[in-house]
C-alpha cells in the first residue's frame, strides 16, 4: 500500500468519521481510481471509525508542512 497527495486528495471530501467500508464505499461512488479502492482495501481492519485522512496516512502533509506566511496573502 502506497499512498501519494494525489490519491489521498480523493479522500479529502470524504464523510468523516469513518468506517474502512464506507470508505471504500465512497471511493468506488466518488468514481475515485482503483488504486484509491485497494489501498483501503489493504487497511486492516478493527471495527475502527478513521477521523480522517492522517489515521490512514500519518505522513499526509497538512497546512503546518508548507511554509509560507498566510499573513502576505
Amino acid at each position: 500500500m502506497f499512498w501519494t497527495l494525489e490519491l489521498a486528495s480523493h479522500l479529502e471530501d470524504a464523510p468523516w468519521p469513518a468506517t474502512k467500508d464506507e470508505l471504500i464505499d465512497y471511493a468506488i461512488r466518488s468514481g475515485a481510481p482503483l488504486e484509491v479502492v485497494e489501498n483501503l482495501q489493504e487497511l486492516e481492519d478493527e471495527g475502527e471509525m478513521y477521523e480522517g485522512v492522517e489515521d490512514i496516512w500519518p505522513d499526509y502533509p497538512t497546512q503546518e508542512d508548507f511554509f509560507f506566511n498566510e499573513d502576505e496573502y
